[in-house]
């Protein structure tokens, strides 16, 4: 079971509506609106996909790095070391 799974309904909402503001973004561009109002949309999008990064991320580390370092110390490093390059990841794009 993933760290995320008691939030599962909740990020699939999240993610749909995420889901529509991209089509009303290909929308506006579709129907020319000016560049700063569709820039604006987009900075909503980023914000609402880094949300739900947010969570996605402390899902993670609640569950899945607490189990595997209660599991042994070797399991606890290597969900460790994937939740760091998963952040920083996150933090480059």
């Amino acid at each position: 079971m993933h760290g995320y799974s008691g939030d599962k309904d909740d990020y699939l909402k999240r993610l749909k509506r995420i889901e529509g503001q991209v089509r009303g973004i290909a929308r506006m561009v579709d129907e020319d609106v000016y560049c700063i109002d569709v820039l604006t949309q987009v900075a909503a999008v980023t914000k609402a996909l880094q949300a739900v990064s947010i969570g996605l991320v402390e899902d993670h580390l609640g569950h899945c790095v607490v189990d595997a370092a209660r599991q042994s110390p070797e399991a606890g490093a290597e969900k460790v070391r994937e939740a760091s390059e998963a952040i920083a990841r996150l933090v480059r794009s």
